[in-house]
């Protein structure tokens, strides 16, 4: 009888969760890409990506808070498949208050040079001043 191995079950888990959250991540280059935009570390590349979603490695824990955030699952259960943590209801939080155009803006100004994320900051604190919630 063959065993699953823990990465295999991690592919398993990873594609479940994608295919519940309705994200549609038809190749590694599309997924790599999703990924990216939500994370502020060093990019993953196309390769890492198809490694985890085809079973052949685990990602490291911040990628993989990342991932219960953006699939609004709890990381106990993404990378160990058993258990309903506290993680679980803070993922599924914070997915509700940001949504994906949000974490988009928010990756896009970590783009920025230093001055225009200085610019950016104060357009919205302007904005804010205007509406008086600030």
């Amino acid at each position: 009888m063959k065993t699953i191995s823990e990465r295999d079950a991690f592919s398993q888990r990873l594609s479940k969760a994608l295919k519940d959250a309705k994200i549609d991540v038809s190749s590694p280059t599309a997924f790599a890409r999703e990924f990216n935009r939500r994370y502020t570390g060093k990019p993953i590349s196309i390769h890492a990506a198809r490694k985890w979603l085809m079973g052949e490695s685990i990602p490291m824990q911040d990628k993989l808070r990342l991932l219960a955030v953006w699939l609004g699952v709890s990381a106990e259960w993404l990378r160990f498949g058993d258990g309903k943590s506290a993680d679980k209801y803070a993922a599924q939080s914070e997915r509700a208050h940001y949504n994906s155009p949000d974490i988009e803006l928010i990756s896009n100004i970590n783009l920025l040079n230093t001055e225009h994320k200085q610019i950016v900051r104060e357009v919205v604190l302007t904005l804010l001043r205007l509406e008086k919630k600030r």
